[in-house]
């Protein structure tokens, strides 16, 4: 009786979670992903590269959000800012690039980030100085005072630095020339557009989780 139940506990279990299990057969490369290096990342990551003057970016957050909530233990979400839209100068996007780091470090980031986008997209507002950016961060609960001793921290700077390396390695691959776009272990690129409408959510989220398993 004991392996009877068991064996009919485990088949509704495999019911349910087959819907959510990805394979080979569901993806193909080329098609839903590109390999766009040879070598895999040290560290298991999903990479976001975006800019905050990007309303398609803006649209994805909440789609990143729930990217973030189904990896694995162990697996790292990083927010990369890109410099090369033209709604700014490159100064002010790596302004805002910095901003980034300053509310990961303040430990605000959904709402920093959040206050950002809102900024940009639903105020219609323009940032031109590091000034507009203080005010956003305080109006939103950051102390003024931190916020100026981190936009001037080396470890700050040399994150966003950071982002601007990686941005450039991959533009010179042409593997990036659009955001957003989701890079995997450092090797895949999901090709948002042939993903398909239908349940877009829930393939994305097994798109994810099956490149985190390939080598």
């Amino acid at each position: 009786m004991i392996k009877k139940i068991s064996r009919l506990t485990l088949t509704f279990c495999m019911a349910i979670l087959l819907p959510f299990i990805a394979s080979a057969s569901d993806f193909q490369e080329g098609e839903q992903y590109t390999k766009i290096s040879e070598k895999i990342s040290t560290k298991s990551e999903v990479r976001e590269y975006f800019s905050f003057y990007c309303p398609h970016c803006f649209r994805f957050e909440p789609l990143m959000a729930q990217v973030k909530k189904v990896l694995p233990s162990g697996t790292k979400f990083e927010r990369n800012h890109v410099d090369f839209l033209r709604q700014a100068s490159p100064e002010i996007q790596f302004m805002l690039s910095k901003a980034v780091v300053v509310a990961q470090q303040l430990k605000m980031e959904k709402k920093l980030v959040n206050a950002i986008f809102n900024y940009i997209h639903v105020q219609r507002a323009m940032f031109s100085s590091e000034k507009d950016l203080r005010n956003v961060f305080v109006l939103n609960g950051a102390d003024g005072d931190k916020f100026d001793k981190l936009m001037k921290s080396f470890s700050v700077n040399s994150h966003a630095k950071r982002m601007k390396r990686n941005q450039e390695e991959l533009t010179n691959k042409r593997a990036l020339t659009s955001v957003p776009t989701i890079i995997v272990n450092g090797k895949y690129r999901i090709n948002t557009d042939k993903i398909g409408k239908g349940n877009f959510e829930g393939n994305y989220k097994k798109l994810v989780s099956y490149l985190l398993t390939l080598k």
